[in-house]
Parts: structure tokens; sequence; C-alpha cells
């Protein structure tokens, strides 16, 4: 099931499925009942662009805490729920616009079933969660082992337990810290169902490693039309999930907008400090809405011409340096004011 296909699933305002666009999603690393450093950290997040939130709820306290951070946020936040079904109940009732379950492991059919009410009541939508750390022991068993067959099975039998409830809200989730694994679960998922379906690969690691797999993983997932909202796991600020998101769907051509910034990878004709320049001009172009290119080249001598595809570059030589335009030579100007010239082109794009 291509991702134009699967049903349409509202988190709060946002759609997910039958071909919206792929939203972005990041979790919280800040105690919930914190409410004061959650929703900092969500604001945060929102400046980055994150579309869908989601906080754990392991107490009563974390509970209580979404009415406030409701208050103050203007994303759609998901509880995540492990175990305790009252817990789940709680979130709900105070504002939650998803809940993330594992409908195997919350305490049996009643338990799942006051879950499922209490959903249908405010018209919630429940994410069935499956991980490759927690497979039930039969499917290990009857594949020898943790299996993208054992992982789909789980995650369709848990989505049935939803479905006999009468309830068909539902989006799906199958994680794996293995890459390719993830992958043919994924595939294999999506060929038994028209749930929306939440993309991720679990345990990613840190920034490095982290970005590689995630990159790996999600490029191929979606690039095969499958998958309708994401996640990047990253071990560290959550903020920078939200950057490879983004640079992940820019990439595949599945968003637009937003400066993009190439640039070469220096060589010995190089005579600029241009690693310090391009994450100069990274930072620089967070702050423009323009669906553009930029490229940061380290030879004055052919670099606007290996970048001409470029809307918009600087070029590097011996302490002074050129701005072009889709190949054409604007200027030169003294190393140091490349940066100030670049912004001086950016502010007037298109005036």
């Amino acid at each position: 099931m291509r991702r134009e296909d699967t049903k349409k699933v509202y988190i709060g305002n946002v759609c997910i499925g039958g071909g919206s666009p792929i939203a972005i999603q990041s979790m919280c690393n800040t105690r919930t009942d914190d409410v004061e450093n959650t929703v900092s950290q969500i604001l945060s997040l929102e400046e980055e662009g994150c579309e869908i939130i989601r906080c754990t709820v392991p107490d009563k306290k974390a509970a209580e805490a979404i009415k406030e951070i409701k208050k103050r946020i203007h994303i759609p936040l998901v509880a995540d729920i492990h175990f305790d079904h009252r817990m789940a109940i709680a979130a709900v009732e105070n504002g939650a616009d998803k809940i993330r379950i594992n409908p195997g492991n919350i305490g049996g059919y009643e338990n799942l079933k006051k879950v499922v009410d209490s959903c249908r009541e405010r018209n919630i939508p429940i994410r069935v969660g499956v991980n490759s750390g927690s497979l039930e022991k039969k499917y290990l068993e009857k594949y020898g082992g943790v299996t993208a067959q054992g992982l789909t099975e789980s995650a369709l039998e848990k989505t049935r337990m939803i479905e006999e409830l009468q309830y068909d809200n539902i989006v799906i989730s199958i994680k794996s810290s293995d890459v390719l694994m993830c992958v043919s679960a994924y595939e294999l998922i999506s060929e038994e169902t028209d749930h929306p379906l939440h993309v991720g690969i679990t345990e990613a690691g840190t920034l490095l490693s982290g970005n590689i797999k995630s990159s790996v993983g999600l490029g191929i997932i979606l690039n095969k039309g499958i998958g309708d909202t994401i996640r990047v796991s990253l071990t560290g600020d959550p903020r920078e999930e939200i950057k490879s998101a983004k640079l992940i769907l820019k990439t595949l051509g599945l968003r637009r907008g937003g400066v993009e910034v190439v640039s070469c990878p220096t060589c010995g004709r190089t005579r600029i400090d241009l690693i310090g320049l391009a994450n100069k001009v990274e930072e620089l172009v967070r702050g423009y809405d323009l669906d553009i290119k930029v490229a940061v080249m380290g030879c004055a001598v052919n670099g606007p011409g290996e970048a001409r595809e470029a809307d918009l570059g600087v070029a590097g030589g011996d302490g002074e340096g050129l701005i072009f335009k889709k190949g054409e030579i604007l200027k030169k100007v003294p190393e140091e004011e490349l940066l100030s010239a670049l912004k001086t082109e950016l502010d007037n794009y298109g005036k």
C-alpha cells in the first residue's frame, strides 16, 4: 500500500496518510511532569520544523501535565504509554492528540477495551507500536529469532485486537535497529494494511551513526512510496532529529522549501577556511524562507562553473572570493566580507 492509498488519520490538526505531506515527529527527553522544561523544548522543536511531538507518560503526574503543556504549544502531542492502561486513559482525558501503546502488554482484553473506548469517545488515534526488542516469544520461536516476518505478524495481530473492538483510527509502527530488517518489515506490512505507517529506525545511535542508519533506512522505505510520518531517532538534542528528517525528505524530493546548501569537499587549491565558511552559511540560511540552492565552493577558478545549478553561491580565492548567481559572477569581495555579501544577496533574492 503506497502512502497515497493509506487511510487519512488526524493527529490534532495534522493529517497523515492518504497522500498527505509526510509529517516530521520527535520525542521530548525531558520529564513530562517538568512542564516548564518540556514546553521550552517543544517550542524549540517547533522552530526547527517539528510537526508532531511525543512525550512519555509513566505516571499520573505526567498524564496531568499534558493539560498544561497543551495550552502552551502549537503542535499535536502524542502520549507514549507502556504497560499501564490507566495512564493511556488519563492522557486522553487530559488532551493527548494520540496515544502510542502496544496492545499486547496493556493488561489484557478488558483493559485494552477501556483504552479503545476512551479514544473512541474523543476520536483519538491509537499508534500500535511494535519493537524488535520486545517481540513475543511465539514469533521468536516460529522464525528462529527476530525477523521482519515476525515483526509484521506481531504488528498485524495487535492491530486486529483494536479493529475487533470496532475501532480503526489506527497508525502502525514497526521499529528495529537493524536497518535492512526494518526495511523488509515495512515492505511486508505495507502489502497487508491500509493504515498509515509511522517509520523510523529505533536506537539508531549518536549523531553520526544515527544519521547514517536513519538516512539509509528511511531513504529506502520512503523512496518505495511507503511511510506517512517519520521520526529520526538520535541520541542527542532532539532538534537534530528535525534537521535530519527535513533534509532526508528534501533529498528524496518529498518536501520543498527552505534553502539547500551544497559545498565542495575542499582540495589543495583551497585558500580560504571553506569548512568554517560552509558551517556559517548553513547557519545563516536557516533564517530564510526561500526554496533555493546555495553553493559554497573552495575554488574561484572553476567553483562557479561546477556549481552552475546553484541559485546563489560563494567561491573562495586567496584572501578573497566571488559571489555568483546561477554560474554568473556578481562581484569579488575580501574573504572576511563573503558572508555579509551573501546575506545581502539572500535579503534581496527575488526582489
